[in-house]
């Protein structure tokens, strides 16, 4: 047993799949004020099994089909949560909710400021990340650095399934404000073991392995990428990475990066999106005007191609960065020498997401 801000869970291996089906079965089921409102959350399907038979247990008053209306429906998901609702609105993919920015930005995260903290707005929208399969320029986009800059608005990249179970529950049943979640769609068939204590605060940055020679703050799936590169170069070069799971994009605990760069001296970004004004750019600001004399080289970071996701597979392989890119650049950055990565050592990562949609 861990304890999860005093709440006990036992820990056994999880999906993220079935994290994200078991924290909303439970908001639901602690709480009548909860409703799920997305395209599919009622179907066969489920979104993608998150949501599979919850209309059915719960009924169709609170776990509902919405129209391809997205700024309609965030409007109605803000109105419900200023009259006491809680919603969970979801986008089948992080680019939809790009036809709701004005009722995000504009509404949910300025009440609270607007009319001096008399009115909250509590509400949990899930954006799912798409990538392989020929997701596309429209379908792969990863939106996190946009949204962590709006004040008001907690941005969050659960990379694992306890992150999944401890953030969804403490924001439905702590959290006073709008929470957007990025959940990356490669993750969910994945199976997690390890045992994980959590902070007071779920959202809080996360340090997930313990090392010396660089640190490596990584969002998302490129956690299990940090994870992967990290065990290949201390076997094979005998490289000890520290790797922070940066978790709250928007809320990062900056003294938990400074501290590990201290001891460091070298930083290493690994985000899932674009370089430039995101998150990389962001932590770099952050050692830069801190203290960026504890840097010993220059930072080094990677992301997507800065360019919009092509379609043919080919082509999708060389615009998101490799687990050969991560260590190329990785183990340059420490030891300032060229190493080609050897296939047969490095482990086996994710299963590629085929599909259907």
């Amino acid at each position: 047993m861990v304890s999860i801000y005093s709440k006990p869970v036992t820990i056994k291996s999880l999906s993220y799949r079935n994290a994200l089906l078991q924290s909303m079965s439970n908001a639901l089921s602690q709480h009548s004020h909860v409703i799920i409102m997305g395209q599919g959350v009622d179907d066969h399907k489920g979104t993608f099994g998150s949501t599979l038979g919850l209309a059915e247990k719960y009924g169709k008053m609170r776990v509902f089909d919405i129209p391809l209306s997205e700024e309609g429906n965030t409007g109605m998901a803000v109105g419900a949560a200023l009259n006491g609702v809680y919603p969970i609105q979801t986008h089948i993919r992080t680019d939809f909710s790009l036809l709701a920015m004005s009722q995000i930005v504009n509404m949910a995260a300025k009440y609270k400021y607007m009319y001096g903290g008399h009115f909250n707005v509590p509400m949990l929208i899930r954006l799912i990340i798409g990538r392989s399969w020929g997701q596309g320029a429209q379908h792969s986009q990863s939106l996190q650095s946009l949204f962590a800059h709006i004040p008001g608005l907690q941005v969050i990249m659960p990379s694992n399934a306890y992150s999944i179970m401890s953030s969804y529950d403490y924001a439905v049943n702590h959290y006073k404000g709008p929470v957007i979640s990025f959940e990356h769609r490669i993750l969910y068939d994945i199976e997690f073991n390890e045992n994980v204590v959590y902070d007071a605060d779920p959202f809080n940055s996360k340090k997930v392995r313990e090392g010396s020679d660089v640190t490596i703050v990584a969002t998302s799936i490129m956690v299990i990428e940090a994870l992967r590169a990290a065990d290949y170069v201390q076997k094979t070069l005998n490289l000890n990475c520290e790797i922070i799971d940066l978790h709250s994009v928007s809320h990062m605990d900056k003294k938990l990066i400074l501290d590990s760069v201290k001891k460091t001296g070298k930083l290493f970004v690994a985000d899932t999106s674009w370089q430039a004004y995101g998150v990389a750019a962001e932590i770099s600001r952050l050692i830069c005007e801190e203290d960026p004399s504890i840097l010993k080289a220059a930072v080094v970071s990677i992301g997507m191609q800065p360019a919009p996701c092509p379609t043919t597979q080919s082509l999708e392989k060389l615009f998101y960065p490799s687990i050969y890119d991560f260590i190329s650049k990785l183990t340059f950055l420490i030891t300032g020498k060229t190493h080609i990565p050897d296939e047969n050592k490095i482990s086996e990562g994710y299963k590629k997401f085929k599909g259907p949609f």
